[in-house]
């Protein structure tokens, strides 16, 4: 064998893959028995699906004692395409939670929808897509970054456009796909000049080579740095690439809206993470002030979307929290600007990282109880809130602590800590100015998080409505709950995710 074809022969570590290749598994079994199963029986898939998202999650566990690597050069073993390090794990752990959360309340939506919705199908692309979202965050070459990044978001577009029929859907899946694809193209522009003026795909080499580029090719490399990171920039919906948002979540499923503001901002943050800290250290002159100003442009445009939603619309209850998730897109971007200026770069990554926990229980949480309101108030407003406590105390109790979480009140003592730590990780890097921007829409998004919550303990019009809740929706809503409140009790539980371990 050649020297060159031996150098590409690589040792395959299946422990350390084992968490998205299960998901991928489970999602090709749920596909072919879904042939065998009859029409009365499709709900065992949902179950399978549960087990097999549970069961990759729980293969994190023998990760934790220490970092693992595969798929190496064979010349080079610390130049990998695959590293499970703390960062890996952290992303993975919020990836199959949020995607096992979304199944649970997906179980009672296809329920609900009496065969309107191919259960699966379903399944398979929820599964195919949590796999690409767990494999994105362990990618340390580009061409696996882009591949992870499309296999998580291709299947979202269908999930989006899934109910048969449905003109909003398919409306909501078409300007979604189209968005997405523009953006993806845009960013594999960018990663074929960062390619041709550094002449590897390694993120590590990149960081070393893109310093010392020719002369010549300068101008390349630094136009392939800010088109890569446009197409990160999509997919953590940040302005001006957030246009697809509020459509998107109101024409898709409940449960796959859930899953694309916590899953789908997690991929885009990880990759943005990946590309910015480790593959461009050396740019951090060129994507430092361009994230800064993104931040300070998500979160108020977001804000302010949030604010102008009026509560008789119909599905105003998602737009909101449609224009909502895009604020917190731009809290979320804070702290990666923030490390292009700081000293410990590290603890910045971190402090995204634990408000990505933060805001991935509680916002899921919220999306439960309004599947839940759904069921017998399918327009989905805000109005549609009122009393909620008269009819279902602990719904109410619930919603308005996930409510307070992200606006950061008590007792969301989580939310108020998150926020607080990406202030500080703002302050620390001398961004003043960013600071400041997130203080005054921290008070604008206390209107309408109040509004809401103040909704909820007002008298009812007309009868409360009472159902039974089945159980998997039970479940999601106590999961996230008894999540929100563990961490509200000990936040410091969250800093312990900002050593990252990156570097």
């Amino acid at each position: 064998m050649s020297s060159q074809a031996q150098s590409l022969v690589q040792s395959v570590d299946w422990l350390a893959i084992a968490p998205p290749t299960i998901a991928a598994v489970v999602g090709l079994v749920v596909l072919v028995t879904d042939l065998f199963v009859g029409d009365n029986r499709k709900a065992l898939l949902g179950w399978v699906s549960v087990a097999g998202l549970a069961a990759s999650a729980v293969m994190l566990l023998p990760l934790l004692d220490g970092d693992r690597s595969t798929f190496c050069l064979t010349g080079d073993a610390d130049v990998c395409s695959y590293t499970a390090d703390r960062f890996t794990l952290v992303i993975q752990f919020l990836v199959l939670g949020g995607a096992l959360l979304a199944a649970l309340l997906s179980m009672t939506t296809l329920k609900d929808a009496d065969k309107e919705l191919p259960e699966g199908e379903f399944w398979f692309l929820l599964l195919s897509s949590a796999a690409g979202a767990a494999l994105l965050p362990a990618s340390r070459d580009l061409a696996t970054l882009i591949v992870a990044l499309e296999v998580a978001s291709l299947p979202a577009f269908a999930l989006v456009g899934i109910k048969h029929g449905d003109r909003k859907s398919s409306e909501a899946a078409l300007k979604f796909f189209l968005s997405s694809v523009t953006a993806t193209a845009v960013s594999l522009m960018g990663i074929s000049f960062v390619y041709a003026s550094t002449g590897t795909l390694y993120l590590t080499e990149i960081a070393t080579r893109i310093e010392n580029v020719d002369d010549q090719l300068q101008t390349l490399a630094q136009a392939g740095v800010v088109l890569t990171l446009v197409g990160f920039a999509f997919k953590t919906a940040a302005v001006p690439f957030h246009f697809w948002v509020p459509d998107t979540y109101v024409g898709a499923p409940l449960p796959v809206a859930a899953y694309l503001s916590v899953v789908g901002k997690a991929v885009g943050f990880s990759g943005l993470i990946l590309v910015t800290v480790i593959a461009l250290p050396s740019y951090a002159d060129v994507w430092g002030p361009a994230l800064a100003a993104l931040a300070a442009l998500t979160m108020t445009v977001g804000n302010v979307g949030a604010l102008r939603q009026r509560s008789t619309r119909a599905y105003s209850a998602v737009r909101l929290l449609a224009w909502s998730s895009v604020g917190q897109a731009g809290y979320l971007l804070v702290p990666i600007a923030a490390a292009a200026y700081s000293e410990d770069a590290e603890k910045a990554i971190g402090s995204t990282v634990a408000y990505a926990l933060m805001y991935a229980a509680v916002n899921l949480g919220a999306f439960a109880v309004a599947a839940l309101v759904a069921r017998t108030k399918p327009l989905n407003r805000v109005s549609d809130y009122r009393g909620l406590y008269a009819s279902r105390p602990l719904a109410a109790l619930v919603l308005g602590f996930f409510l307070l979480c992200l606006a950061g009140l008590p007792p969301g003592i989580i939310g108020l800590f998150a926020k607080v730590t990406v202030f500080s990780a703002a302050v620390d890097a001398g961004l003043g100015w960013l600071a400041v921007v997130m203080a005054v829409n921290v008070v604008i998004a206390l209107f309408y998080y109040l509004q809401w919550t103040t909704l909820l303990f007002r008298a009812p019009e007309g009868e409360p409505e009472t159902h039974r809740v089945p159980a998997p929706l039970t479940a999601a809503i106590a999961l996230t709950a008894v999540l929100g409140i563990a961490l509200s009790g000990a936040p410091q539980l969250v800093l312990r995710f900002s050593d990252t371990g990156l570097f």
